[in-house]
């Protein structure tokens, strides 16, 4: 029997299930970049995987052509924190890369990560147009300044899931809101060897405004023009 191909990427979406307008785009958003792998001979069916974790409820699951798992979580909050630490867990592939439910991949993202898999830590921008001044974080600068407070999202990492699970102990839920400024230093001070893109893969707040009851108060502060 054949066997199937080692996974390459796992992606990592938590979600709080009440933005389901904005996960289907995102999940659409992934569709587009796997595929456009796949017709490059970047990766081959399957060794791109979705993680999904839903906080605290049963969440719809978007229509998808990416091998995905939906977990509904019991509720922790604490901006997702929780459950990405749970899916990196179960995640398969040799790297990992996080997909917020209202944010998106444009379709060249695993187009631009995927031949620096050799590398433990990779960042490439990504467009913050809807929710920033400037056009894209991180600004420009070497692999070495890049990693600082506003600069950098998990949007913008490929990182190897060894890295993450193992010799940084996952995804910590310390400074809540902040954790993400927090795990991604941690990261970048453990990791080997840091590789910074100036292709730019996804955009920030890509769904923002299409449920109008998942808006948390930063979005709905920018969608009353404030």
């Amino acid at each position: 029997m054949t066997q199937p191909p080692a996974v390459l990427v796992s992606v990592i979406t938590p979600s709080r299930g009440d933005r389901p307008e904005a996960l289907a785009q995102a999940a659409a958003s992934l569709d587009a970049a796997v595929a456009r792998a796949q017709a490059l001979g970047l990766a081959l069916p399957g060794q791109v995987e979705w993680l999904v974790g839903f906080d605290g409820v049963k969440g719809r699951r978007p229509a998808t052509s990416t091998p995905a798992r939906f977990v509904d979580f019991p509720r922790s909050g604490n901006f997702g924190n929780a459950i990405r630490e749970a899916l990196i867990r179960q995640a398969r592939g040799s790297h990992l890369m996080f997909l917020d439910d209202d944010n998106a991949y444009l379709e060249n993202a695993l187009e631009s990560f995927l031949p620096h898999l050799d590398a433990e830590m990779v960042i490439a921008r990504v467009d913050v147009t809807r929710t920033f001044p400037g056009p894209v974080i991180p600004v420009r600068g070497n692999a070495q300044d890049v990693v600082r407070q506003g600069n950098v999202d998990p949007l913008c990492l490929c990182i190897s899931r060894e890295l993450v699970a193992v010799r940084c102990r996952g995804w910590g839920g310390e400074g809540g809101y902040e954790s993400d400024f927090l795990n991604i230093r941690r990261y970048h001070r453990r990791a080997r060897s840091v590789r910074l893109l100036e292709d730019v893969v996804g955009v920030y707040d890509a769904g923002r405004g299409l449920d109008r009851d998942g808006m948390n108060p930063r979005q709905q502060t920018r969608e009353q023009g404030g």
